[in-house]
């Protein structure tokens, strides 16, 4: 089968986004990020740590994207079932991860990705989500600080209080994709809703 476009040329390739999801009250809503970036022009795979996949709807989320989630390694010989990523999406990032990443301490595939991600040169932006007696912990501001130095870019958020409920509603999906819009010119700036 030809999957040339008319005129002979292959047709133009999406930029393929990582959503990697982390065990947050507000997981669940990952398929509005997800939405956001398919409208704006990307392809997008989810990535879920161990304890994540507890908070979303696995199987919605894999027929939204059109790939399964991943969340363990590949075995030797395993095809790779995600296309390599142009850019990552950290949504939402919670104390565990943002410190076990910022440290190099790759134990799950999710941190794994993430710490080659640095390496390989691909664009990253991360939304945190914790509560206030997490985010005074001096870790967290030191491995914020790390990433950052590391051109991680980090979202804007507001913590919310131990053992709260809230905070979702003030949860933006779509800033990880504005944050990662100018580095990646090829997908369509949801900031602004041009291409």
């Amino acid at each position: 089968m030809d999957t040339r476009a008319a005129g002979g040329h292959a047709p133009a390739r999406k930029p393929f986004l990582y959503v990697v999801v982390c065990a947050a009250g507000n997981a669940g809503e990952v398929g509005r990020l997800i939405s956001a970036a398919q409208q704006g022009g990307w392809d997008v795979g989810a990535v879920a740590t161990p304890q994540g996949l507890g908070f979303i709807d696995a199987a919605a989320i894999e027929a939204q994207t059109g790939y399964p989630i991943r969340s363990a390694w590949r075995k030797p010989g395993e095809p790779r079932p995600l296309p390599p990523p142009d850019a990552i999406a950290v949504a939402p990032a919670t104390f565990n991860t943002i410190n076990k990443w910022a440290a190099g301490l790759s134990d799950t595939l999710a941190v794994g990705i993430l710490c080659e991600a640095y390496g390989m040169g691909i664009p990253i932006a991360a939304l945190p989500c914790l509560n206030s007696a997490q985010a005074a912990h001096p870790a967290y501001g030191q491995s914020l600080e790390r990433l950052r130095s590391m051109g991680v870019l980090i979202g804007s958020y507001e913590p919310n209080t131990p053992r709260s409920e809230g905070g979702t509603g003030a949860f933006r999906w779509e800033e990880a994709l504005e944050l990662l819009a100018p580095l990646v010119p090829s997908c369509q700036d949801v900031s602004r809703g041009t291409r």
